[in-house]
């Protein structure tokens, strides 16, 4: 009789990925690669996504020596692709290009109620609020993006950004305001 298999965690993938086992690799790529892909959209990489994530892939297998697992690997790989996504908004010459899917990103919403009304509500609540995440500043969209839709804990967002703890705290709570402000106002001019 066996002994059932344990799965192994994301320090031990990366330890053997690091002593050249392209297979513990390709399994931390499609452990991650969900979140990734999530990232991109959401920080605005949107038809580019994919591009940015497997770009981002690369370069964290090229700079998997330097990785020294203060942070968590997934954390590490996030920042990896927020960079990416920066790099990407830098060479667009067009600024209107940012593009926020947070809506593609979660097809099928979970919609409270039940009824065609339902439905309708949550799609126009979900429409204000990814045009709400929309105008606000880059700075402010990602830490939002960070916090609350990738559910990334402050740990992981201050590795992310690469932003001090104090300042992940800070442009969250402003950058919470303002959102809360833009709903509010948006509330008011749709009735």
């Amino acid at each position: 009789m066996t002994e059932p298999e344990v799965p192994l965690d994301d320090d031990e993938f990366v330890k053997r990925a690091q002593h050249g086992d392209l297979e513990a690799y390709e399994l931390l790529v499609a452990r991650h690669s969900a979140a990734a892909y999530r990232t991109a959209v959401l920080l605005g990489a949107g038809s580019d996504a994919e591009d940015v994530v497997q770009e981002a892939f690369v370069k964290g297998y090229r700079k998997l020596a330097r990785y020294r697992g203060e942070a968590s690997f997934r954390s590490w790989l996030l920042a990896i692709v927020a960079n990416e996504t920066r790099n990407l908004h830098r060479s667009r010459t067009r600024r209107d290009g940012l593009v926020l899917r947070a809506a593609a990103a979660d097809p099928e919403p979970a919609i409270a109620g039940d009824g065609a009304v339902g439905a309708v509500l949550a799609a126009e609540r979900r429409t204000m609020l990814v045009e709400a995440l929309r105008r606000l500043p880059a700075k402010d969209r990602e830490v939002i993006v960070c916090r609350f839709f990738l559910d990334l804990n402050e740990d992981e967002t201050v590795t992310m950004l690469g932003w001090p703890r104090g300042t992940v705290k800070s442009r969250t709570s402003r950058a919470l305001a303002k959102l809360r402000a833009m709903l509010d106002l948006q509330e008011v001019h749709h009735g």
